[in-house]
């Protein structure tokens, strides 16, 4: 068996998780979170986290839980708009917020990956998310400087794994997933499915194991919609 596959969640995370740390969690909204090792983290204790993720979870889910706990110090995030209680404690003072556009968290997280430490982006020129940043003119049009985002431990999810830690994502469950788990000190991923080794054409695989130290197979898989939108079926 792989050096790589860990029997549950809890294991995965074995010896990775400390006070203080920077976590980098997969997902938009709900979608593509990794449902079970958030608990993990949870269950752990360790506190005074800052955490980089698209949002935090919705309420009684996802990273929602390590809000509860108070766990979480400071989130790194781009929408925080449907977490009544992520609300809360920002507008409380207990939590602290750094806000992104959407697209510069992705670049900043890819950046982090591809070992990039500053770019410049338009996005955000003459506005709060400007303020205190270097602005340099380039092509007589002002860009912002926005600088690299790593972590100490990336937790993703992923549909699919072989042995190597080579992945693949399903539809929008891609999100920030993969750049992610190229821009921490360790990745642990979270699948539904391992696969025999072989399996995955080479052009198919979203993520290279050379980037996955630890994989387990997913306890909790319940994909919940976040706000769901319907309207009656219109009859002929």
């Amino acid at each position: 068996m792989s050096k790589k596959i860990y029997s549950n969640p809890g294991a995965a995370l074995e010896g990775l998780l400390f006070d203080g740390m920077t976590i980098m969690s997969g997902g938009f909204g709900l979608s593509g979170n990794p449902e079970s090792l958030i608990p993990e983290i949870r269950a752990s204790r360790a506190n005074n986290l800052t955490v980089i993720s698209n949002n935090a979870g919705a309420d009684g889910f996802g990273l929602w839980m390590l809000l509860e706990t108070r766990q979480i110090r400071k989130m790194i995030s781009s929408y925080v708009g449907e977490n009544k209680l992520f609300e809360q404690q920002y507008l409380s003072g207990e939590l602290e917020l750094e806000l992104n556009p959407q697209g510069t968290l992705a670049e900043r997280i890819r950046a982090g990956g591809a070992g990039i430490p500053a770019f410049y982006t338009r996005t955000g020129v003459g506005t709060v998310v400007a303020e205190g940043k270097p602005v340099e003119q380039f092509d007589d049009e002002d860009y912002v400087r926005e600088t690299w985002l790593r972590a100490d431990l990336a937790i993703i999810k992923a549909w699919r794994a072989d042995p190597a830690g080579n992945l693949m994502f399903r539809k929008t469950a891609r999100n920030f997933n993969p750049n992610m788990a190229t821009a921490a000190k360790v990745t642990v991923v979270e699948v539904e499915e391992i696969v025999e080794p072989g399996t995955f054409d080479p052009d198919c695989i979203h993520t290279p194991g050379i980037y996955v130290d630890r994989i387990v197979v997913s306890t909790i898989n319940e994909k919940r919609i976040e706000k769901m939108t319907t309207r009656p079926r219109e009859t002929v």
